[in-house]
């Protein structure tokens, strides 16, 4: 899996990148080392907007793309709920992908 962690708004440190690195690595169980995932973070600077901490993710597999967002007061929340959607989504992704390959296979017996 190639990740990238970049910012906008928002210089990234190095705490926060090797945060989201860790916990991003979740998906390296689920998904080929083919599979480019980037991670933007950013600040929104609208005082209006109490969740200002956003996380956003693509996740580019063979065939699909998958995006997930969130927000939050905290960075590491944000990352934290990005990552348990972008989960979910690549685990139901396999079970469609799986379930298509076995009806083809047993339509063509």
């Amino acid at each position: 899996m190639q990740l990238h962690v970049k910012g906008r708004n928002l210089e990234v440190s190095d705490s926060i990148r090797s945060y989201a690195e860790r916990k991003l690595g979740k998906l390296d169980r689920w998904i080929n080392a083919v599979a480019e995932v980037e991670v933007e973070l950013a600040v929104e600077k609208n005082p209006s907007i109490a969740d200002n901490q956003v996380a956003e993710a693509t996740v580019r597999l063979k065939g699909h793309t998958l995006r997930a967002h969130s927000a939050s007061r905290d960075m590491k929340v944000s990352i934290d709920d990005l990552v348990e959607n972008l989960v979910r989504q690549v685990k139901e992704q396999r079970v469609k992908t799986r379930r298509f390959r076995r009806q083809t296979v047993e339509h063509e017996s």
